[in-house]
């Protein structure tokens, strides 16, 4: 080809042939915005299904929540007749009168040790037989089961011979309605189901526990805490319960005749002090 027909602009001297744009370029590069855009939808589409799923997910939970909460949880103990309720607290009346008259029958430890005489002459000694006797002689116990605790209860909240306390009922200044109750004993556990009135609907509240005594005073250790069927961490619970118990103190204090109190084998077992 002759030079006088290359064009001025296909050479230049000391440089390389000036770049063209291909014909992709020139057809296809009006489209990176619309590609740019419609990446951007695709992202905001899927954040905005994102944040359905998640609203979704949090109702459904709540729901779930609010179901489990008014839902019957299984019985900790059966329901007695008012003819059971009656014999059963019967049976706890003769066994702490039965336990308060073993008490008084035989003295405590500080009662058995004699004091010193008048004449500072030093006591006698007591006799082997009548020594082997004081020490090998244990302290009056009475054993209490579920059933009777279950029923001293029932007749303490008026529900002996009735499905339950009206939503006009009380129990004491302050206290929340208890419209049933269940208790029973599981090893050294104690189990307590307590229908009550939240928010104008009826909820049992369940509580698991250990029982025991301090200077002359009841004290409870929860180990599992249910509103409905829906578990709640005792860490949450613990602090606000153990409050109430203080400001009750007066109502855990044990008879005098009382030294000890734990739930063993499925019995509720006081000794005597």
């Amino acid at each position: 080809m002759p030079l006088d027909r290359v064009p001025s602009t296909s050479l230049r001297a000391g440089s390389d042939p000036v770049p063209h744009k291909s014909s992709e370029d020139h057809h296809f590069g009006h489209l990176n915005g619309s590609v740019a855009a419609a990446t951007m939808m695709e992202r905001t589409a899927m954040k905005f299904k994102l944040d359905r799923i998640i609203s979704i997910a949090t109702l459904l939970a709540s729901l779930v929540a609010i179901v489990l909460v008014l839902k019957r949880p299984a019985p900790v103990a059966q329901r007695q007749a008012p003819a059971a309720i009656a014999e059963h607290a019967q049976s706890f009346d003769q066994k702490m009168a039965q336990f308060e008259q073993a008490s008084q029958q035989q003295p405590s430890q500080s009662e058995q040790q004699p004091g010193p005489s008048s004449d500072n002459a030093e006591p006698a000694p007591p006799q082997p037989s009548q020594a082997g006797a004081q020490s090998s002689k244990p302290k009056a116990e009475v054993h209490i089961n579920s059933d009777e605790i279950s029923a001293v209860l029932a007749q303490a909240l008026g529900t002996a011979g009735a499905s339950g306390l009206t939503p006009d009922s009380n129990v004491g200044t302050g206290a929340p309605t208890i419209k049933d109750q269940q208790v029973s004993f599981d090893g050294d556990l104690v189990h307590g189901q307590f229908l009550t009135e939240i928010a104008g609907k009826d909820v049992w509240i369940t509580i698991s526990g250990h029982i025991g005594e301090k200077d002359g005073y009841a004290t409870f250790d929860p180990t599992e805490f249910k509103v409905g069927d829906l578990s709640v961490p005792v860490s949450l619970v613990n602090p606000a319960l153990q409050k109430k118990l203080a400001e009750e103190r007066d109502r855990l204090k044990l008879p005098d005749n009382v030294g000890a109190m734990k739930v063993q084998n499925g019995e509720l077992v006081m000794q005597q002090k």
